[in-house]
C-alpha cells in the first residue's frame, strides 16, 4: 500500500526519487545500528539465566564500540577484579 503510493508519487515527481532513496537508506541504517546495539552491546542481557551479567565476562582487549579513534585494545591490561 505505502510502496504503491511512493511509486506513484515518484512517477509524477521524479525529482523526489533521491529524497526517497536517502530517507529509506537512513531508516535502514538506523534499524541496523539499533539491531547491532541490541545484539552485541555488553550492557544488554538477553539471556538472564546463563549469563546475567555479560559486562563482567568482557576482557579489556574486547572492542565493543563501533568506531574507536587511536585506541589499540589488544595492549590493555586487566584493571578490575574477577567476580
Amino acid at each position: 500500500m505505502v510502496l504503491g503510493v511512493i511509486l506513484t508519487h515518484a512517477k509524477k515527481h521524479p525529482a523526489l526519487i533521491p529524497l526517497f532513496v536517502i530517507i529509506g537508506a537512513g531508516g535502514v541504517g538506523a534499524g541496523l545500528y539499533l539491531m547491532r546495539l541490541a545484539m552485541f552491546n555488553p550492557d544488554v542481557s538477553w539471556d538472564k539465566k546463563n549469563n546475567p551479567e555479560p559486562w563482567n565476562k568482557m576482557s579489556p582487549s574486547d572492542q565493543y564500540k563501533l568506531y574507536s579513534v587511536n585506541m589499540d585494545y589488544s595492549r590493555l591490561k586487566k584493571d578490575r577484579p574477577d567476580f
